[in-house]
Formats: structure tokens, sequence, C-alpha cells
């Protein structure tokens, strides 16, 4: 059966009024896939708002506390995508990080994952229901709340991908997809349709913001294809690596990376 994992930003849940948007996205792929997997990031700007908060209680907060509060702000985001989705009759189940079996190694506030292992998110999928996953966090060894640093749920979603045996991992952001220079600074920007994974490192390491590198390395080592669209416009967007590719490595996670 096939399965698809969909990524949605931060920019993509800014307000209450877009969750409903983007479940029209998750039901049409829903049509299209047996298994959807959705990874949500928080709302907007939820992370740097908790962040600034912390600060005003204690100007340097222990790690440990501070992803504790930090990861609030995902468990918001899934929960109300649950509401929006079950608003239309599509039935989902939220699950913070730690619950969708995602492993980290020992550290606070930029985790590696180790490990996913997605009993609970498989089981939800297998009874025709959407599954929705926190970004950016997981569960140590230890059994501490850790998070994964900037742009970590973009490596949750790739890692779980991988775990899911995902056809493609699908990123919805505020652009249409790559770009050659910044698309809402220069009307005349090129967009890329295709990219290779070292292609769209280059694009990254350079500057560019639409994904995070560590994300890239993880699907490159692994091989599975990474999808580019606009959560206003989901039309043609870029693709980054090889449809179809035989030798990818479920096995591979972010160790190292």
């Amino acid at each position: 059966m096939e399965t698809i994992v969909l990524k949605f930003g931060g920019a993509a849940v800014a307000t209450p009024e877009q969750f409903s948007s983007i479940s029209d996205i998750i039901i049409e792929r829903k049509s299209r896939y047996s298994n959807v997997a959705v990874v949500v990031s928080a709302m907007g700007n939820t992370t740097d708002e908790l962040i600034q908060l912390a600060k005003k209680v204690h100007p340097e907060p222990p790690t440990r506390e501070l992803d504790m509060l930090i990861s609030v702000g995902e468990r918001i985001s899934i929960s109300l995508l649950a509401m929006a989705l079950e608003k239309k009759s599509c039935q989902a189940v939220s699950f913070t990080g730690s619950q969708s079996g995602i492993i980290t190694c020992r550290g606070h506030s930029d985790a590696k994952i180790v490990d996913v292992r997605p009993t609970r998110i498989i089981d939800v999928m297998k009874m025709g229901k959407v599954a929705i996953v926190a970004g950016f966090q997981g569960m140590s060894q230890d059994r501490e709340i850790t998070t994964l640093g900037r742009g970590g749920s973009d490596t949750s979603a790739v890692a779980l991908g991988i775990a899911l045996e995902a056809s493609a991992v699908e990123f919805f952001k505020d652009v249409d997809g790559v770009f050659d220079s910044d698309p809402k600074v220069n009307p005349l920007a090129k967009q890329f349709p295709k990219l290779s994974y070292d292609e769209a490192l280059n694009i990254v390491r350079n500057g560019a913001r639409v994904l995070h590198e560590r994300c890239v390395l993880l699907a490159k080592q692994s091989g599975i294809p990474l999808r580019i669209h606009s959560f206003y416009n989901d039309g043609v967007g870029t693709e980054i690596g090889l449809s179809g590719q035989k030798d990818r490595n479920s096995k591979l996670y972010e160790i190292n990376v």
C-alpha cells in the first residue's frame, strides 16, 4: 500500500483559517494514497515567542526545560489540524514526537535522530486514518523530550518517510518550489522543476532557506524523493532526487548528520 508523507511548516499553519485550507490538500492526497502521514511545525512565530518568554524568566534557560516549553508549539498545531480534518469528515489522529517513535540522542535543543519506530503511526494508517505528527521533536534514549534545532521539522518528515518506506516526502511552503534566487525579492527568479540531491544541497548551502541542509543530506543517504510545493497553489513544484529509485536504504538515519 502506497504511503506519502506531507510536511507543513509554520507559515502554512500561521492562522486558524489555514488549517482548513491545508486540510483540503491532505484530503486530496488521501484520495490518491492509501496511507498519509503529516508532519506539522508550530504556528507562525510560536517557537520564537516561546523562547522569548523563557528568556524573560531566565536569560539562559536550562536546555531540558526549554525543550519542554518549546515542544508545546507543535502540539498545538497537530491537535488543531486533526480537528480541522475531522470537521471535513476525514478521520485523523495526532501524535507528539515521542508518541510517534522518534528516538534521538541525549542532547537537548539540537538533538540528532538515531531511530524511528513508527508502530502507532502504522496502526492508525491501517485503520484508514491520517496520522499527524509533531515535527521538530522526539524522545531521547533516557525518555526525555528533545528538540531537533532549527529546521528540525523538515528532518522529522524525512526520517519518518524513510521509516514508513514512503514514496516521497512533500513539503508545502509559501513559494512554488526551489528557485535560483529568492522569488519574493526577484520576480524573474527561475524555478527548478528537478534537482539532484547535490544540486539541492549546493543551493541550500548558499543561503536558500526552502529546506534545511540536514533533511536533504538524510534524503540523499536513503534515496527518498523530496517534492516542494506551495500551500497556496498545489501545482507543479520542484522534485529533488529520483522517483522510483530502487536502491533506497530504509535503515539509514541521521547519525553523524
